[in-house]
């Protein structure tokens, strides 16, 4: 990390014409509305494609509503399209840690953490990486199928072979 400073070219839209969207308190928005917040975002996505603010909030809607994989989708898109957006990285690097996905999620944090432009946002990727620190300290993780299961299998495959003899021999 240098520490020269380094000039952001963002295009993006005005804050002014990005929607109002109900993310404070998820539980108070009505799924209603945040299905008409999802369809007006997709139209302004479709309107500025190169627009990362509005897919990362695209993203962020799609996560309030349960559909992960399409806030993925979202969120990876805008990262794509800016590598340099904080936010983009920091609500993949969120959407990651609320599946659990603890070592990716590290590495995304960390990523966000280095493109923090201010204190607020160093400190909420400070945050997050003490909370994901924590959780695998604490064993939460999803574990990471890296070891091949045919050993397992084999073995079971011949315990069952072997009983199903025996039982066939003692008829």
């Amino acid at each position: 990390m240098s520490t020269e400073l380094q000039t952001i070219e963002r295009t993006s839209l005005p804050v002014r014409s990005l929607p109002s969207v109900p993310w404070r308190d998820p539980h108070s928005v009505s799924p209603e509305a945040l299905v008409k917040v999802i369809t007006e975002l997709e139209q302004q996505c479709l309107a500025n494609p190169k627009s990362a603010d509005l897919h990362t909030c695209l993203g962020m809607a799609y996560a309030m509503n349960f559909e992960a994989y399409k806030s993925m989708d979202a969120l990876e898109h805008a990262v794509e399209m800016q590598p340099q957006h904080f936010w983009a990285q920091m609500k993949l690097a969120e959407l990651q840690y609320r599946l659990r996905c603890l070592d990716l999620s590290e590495r995304l944090t960390l990523r966000a953490l280095d493109l923090a432009g201010n204190q607020f946002e160093m400190d909420t990727a400070r945050k997050q990486l003490q909370e994901i620190r924590r959780l695998k300290r604490e064993g939460t993780q999803k574990p990471e199928f890296t070891k091949p299961l045919w050993v397992p299998a084999a073995v079971i495959v011949a315990i069952m072979l072997v009983v199903t003899i025996t039982m066939q021999v003692s008829r």
